[in-house]
């Protein structure tokens, strides 16, 4: 369960404020309102972990929906074709490079 302290008694007991958030978030209240919560380096650590996770997963979900408007309507790419080409294009350069 979270616990809610006052600003006041935050400020007075900072350093048990700085223990509790090691187990659990420490919600502080000014005038009866949510201001901040502290919490531990590692649950921070956690949290920003997770957002560039996000990020990340979201920037990939839209390359991959630009690709797929960019290559609508259009053949795929024949792999095995772009391979046996860069291989006769090294086979010839082989061959140039011992006569």
């Amino acid at each position: 369960m979270l616990k809610t302290i006052s600003a006041t008694k935050a400020r007075i007991n900072f350093g048990d404020v700085m223990k509790q958030a090691k187990i659990a978030p420490v919600i502080v209240e000014r005038g009866g309102k949510a201001e901040v919560v502290v919490l531990s380096k590692k649950a921070y650590d956690q949290l920003v972990a997770a957002k560039t996770h996000a990020d990340v997963q979201k920037r990939i979900e839209a390359l991959h929906k630009k690709i797929r408007a960019e290559l609508a309507g259009k053949s795929p790419v024949d792999i095995a074709e772009i391979i046996r080409q860069g291989r006769e294009e090294r086979d010839e350069q082989i061959n140039n490079s011992l006569r």
